[in-house]
């Protein structure tokens, strides 16, 4: 896990988390101003003028400003869906940094444990040999 500044894998994905970020929002921007568009096209298309050939040309317009519209939809389910996805996956790389961080703190905590254990075992054989030289060297061995 890399916590330098400026530089590596971390540096490198935040740019292209930025970049695709700022390419979506204009996604989004576009898409909107479509749908805006083409729905004030709509309503000045709907309106009724006697002429049959002028009735015929706005139907046409009409069909033609509803269908742009439902692809511009149809373009922002396709963004929510991309952006639900990228959710999950940076939810996973965000869970695995985690999992990473906690591993080495474990790590850390069982090497100093193991120091911690060994310094214990050190003394206690000090202590014990100092307790059998005592024992070897006191009266009441003797005795027994």
């Amino acid at each position: 896990m890399n916590k330098g500044g400026g530089s590596g894998p971390t540096a490198a994905a935040t740019a292209t988390a930025a970049q695709k970020q700022k390419t979506l929002m204009q996604r989004v921007e576009t898409d909107i101003a479509n749908i805006v568009d083409n729905f004030s096209q709509l309503v000045n298309a709907a309106r009724v003028n006697d002429p049959p050939v002028r009735n015929s040309q706005e139907a046409f317009m009409m069909e033609m400003r509803a269908s742009r519209m439902v692809q511009a939809a149809d373009s922002l389910l396709k963004l929510v869906s991309e952006l639900k996805q990228t959710a999950i996956f940076s939810g996973f790389a965000s869970l695995n940094d985690h999992v990473e961080q906690r591993t080495n703190e474990f790590n850390q905590h069982a090497e100093k444990t193991d120091r911690i254990m060994a310094r214990i075992g050190e003394e206690a054989a000090a202590n014990l040999k100092e307790l059998e030289a005592h024992y070897y060297s006191s009266a009441q061995r003797s005795l027994i």
